[in-house]
Formats: structure tokens, sequence, C-alpha cells
């Protein structure tokens, strides 16, 4: 296990789109954090007005010595708040401010911050450089990592956007320790999300530590945060853009992303979506002979532990395939799901329509 006083680095190794993922306390305020990024006269922090009362001005101070300006814009906080309309407000800073097309991007906050400055950054001037500082627990192990950017469309989440990577990700631990427990929870699902997939000792390691991670130990939450990256960054590192094997990433969310686009984005945090999702993707293997009960059981105690919802808000089946057909990962109206093949190892394939009907059914409100 990692001690936390020091750095941990985690490469992503993308040939001349690589970078380093940077893990530790007291990472924000470390002139070492920001060395060798790329030379600017300006840097725009993006954050939210949660985040930035607590965070921004201290980024601001480590990074004024680098840059001879340094703007900030403040979003509102929220999943509703992804879309053209908040976006538009980063470009209005950087038009405004006369940014040019060296000017760095800096993400200040979760994965909605992540995602829209990315977003921001891969179109403003055809592409700035950026860095991610996410301060959430999800988007430290998931949503910074790996230059998946996008706003979410009224009809589809994530439906618009591009990949576009990172100079670095900065996961400053300390900044964990001011989330609040719900989203602590929703951060969660992403790191037991790896298990199943990909490691099933991990997934041991998770089960035995989650009080410890619940009460945000700093080496409980050092090693789950390099564990994850470490995951990620084996996937990333084989399929960039998602033609093959970086969709076992999305295990539960497609169940999750429908969850979400049917209540309305914003009603469930996307970590809660996806760990009720993961719930209703492994009771899928099982009917498909992939995974026995116990494992569904097992998992599913796990789910409930983080704090996360094992049941599934009562759209209908109908409403749930509706917006399951317009996931990105459908394929000519097919439904793709992520499934546990065997405990530890994931596969992509399609399953009937009313099988899946009666997963929904059977995992959702009565």
């Amino acid at each position: 296990m990692s001690n936390t006083s020091h750095l941990e680095r985690v490469a992503i190794d993308l040939g001349d789109r690589s970078y380093s993922i940077l893990i530790g306390e007291q990472l924000l305020d470390a002139a070492s954090t920001w060395a060798d990024l790329p030379k600017a006269s300006a840097a725009l922090i993006v954050t939210n007005d949660t985040v930035g009362p607590i965070y921004a001005e201290r980024l601001q101070a480590a990074l004024a010595p680098l840059y001879k300006q340094v703007h900030t814009v403040a979003l509102p906080d929220g999943e509703s708040h992804k879309d053209w309309q908040t976006l538009n407000l980063i470009f209005d800073e950087l038009l405004g401010k006369g940014a040019d097309r060296k000017t760095v991007l800096f993400a200040l906050g979760g994965g909605v911050v992540g995602d829209m400055t990315g977003f921001a950054a891969a179109c403003y001037m055809r592409g700035v450089p950026f860095v991610q500082v996410p301060t959430t627990l999800l988007a430290q192990v998931d949503s910074s990592v790996g230059g998946k950017t996008a706003i979410n469309h009224p009809i589809g989440k994530n439906m618009i956007g591009a990949f576009y990577q990172p100079q670095r990700v900065v996961c400053d631990l300390d900044t964990l320790q001011t989330l609040p427990q719900r989203e602590m929870s929703a951060g969660l699902a992403e790191v037991i999300k790896y298990g199943p997939i990909a490691d099933m000792q991990f997934l041991d390691w998770i089960d035995a530590n989650l009080d410890a991670l619940l009460a945000r130990d700093p080496k409980a939450l050092a090693h789950a945060v390099k564990r994850s990256c470490e995951i990620k960054a084996w996937v990333v590192g084989q399929d960039e853009r998602e033609g093959g094997i970086r969709a076992i990433l999305n295990f539960g969310h497609t169940f999750g992303h429908a969850i979400e686009a049917g209540l309305g984005f914003g009603e469930w945090l996307h970590g809660e979506a996806v760990g009720c999702g993961m719930v209703m993707a492994s009771h899928l293997s099982q009917r498909l002979g992939l995974v026995d009960e116990a494992f569904v059981s097992r998992f599913t105690a796990l789910i409930e532990r983080a704090g996360l919802p094992i049941v599934g808000p009562k759209l209908g089946a109908d409403v749930y395939l509706h917006h399951m057909r317009v996931d990105k990962k459908a394929e000519a109206g097919e439904i793709k799901f992520v499934l546990i093949d065997k405990p530890g190892t994931a596969i992509v394939r399609g399953a009937p329509d009313a099988l899946v009907a009666q997963v929904i059914d059977g995992c959702c409100e009565k």
C-alpha cells in the first residue's frame, strides 16, 4: 500500500498524447505539480459555484508564477447544467479575455466540470491544452482519465462531445475530505466497477476496506484511486476511442444512463445510477448463464453497503428500453450491454428485449 505522503504517478500511454496522473496529498499548492506544462501567457480555471469558493483561490495562487494572467469562470453546479448554454459561459470568458490558442484551461471540479472543460478545450480555436484537477472521487477514478469530453442532450447523456486528452491529471486526495457523503458514495460506484470487469482481487480489497473508504482514510483512498487509474490506463492505452475493449468501462452505464435520462438529468447522481445499473447488469449476466446467484448477491450487498441504490426507479421497462436505444453503444438500434462474462472479465453483447424487460421489472420499484 502506498504512503500518501509521497506522490504516485500512473502513466497513460498514448504515444505523443501520453500524460501522467498524479495522485497524492497537498498537490494543489505544490509548485512541482504544475511544472513542465505548456507555456502560455494566460490560463483559465473552469470550476463551479460549489467547488470554486473552496479551492479556486489556492489554484490561482499556485498558477500565478507560471502565467501572466489567471482567469476563473464558475459554472452552475450539477448534471442538469451540462448543456450548450453552460458550455457557452466558458467560450464567453475565453473570447471576452482575448484568449489565444496557447491558453491553458484547468478543470477544477467533478465530472461535469471536467467533461465540459475538456469539450471546450477541444473546440476553442480547434484545440487548446487543458489540465484535469478532479475534486470528486468519481472524477479522480474515472471521468478525468482517458479524454472523453461531452455535454448532454435532453434525449441522451454525453451524446455531443469529443475524444480530447488532457496534458495532466492532478488527483489531490485532500479535496475528497470536503466531499458530501452522497458524492463519496457515488464515486465508490466507479471504483467498485473495476473489480468485476478486470480485477477480482481489487473487488476483494474494496469489500474488506469499504468502511475505511467511507470514512475517507487517506491510505485507503490513495490505493483505491491509484488502482482504479491503473486499470483505466491499461484499457485506454489499448483502445483510446472505444472501438473495442474500452467499452467494458461502461459496466452498469447502459442501465444507469437510462435512469438518468428517464428521471431527468441531476435527479440521481451519475454514480448512483451506475451503482444501480451495475446491479441490473449483474442480474442480466446471471439470467444469461454467465455468473451465478452467489456473485449477484455478494455484488448487490457491496453496492448497498457503499450507500448506493440497488432498486431502480419505476419508469417502466419500455421507458428504459427507449433510452437505451439512443445510448452511444447501441448499434442499428440494438442495445449493447456490458456484462460479467465471469467474475473479473467483461463482455459486450446484446440480449433479448423480453429478458431485459424482466430484469428491469425485477430490479425496480413496484
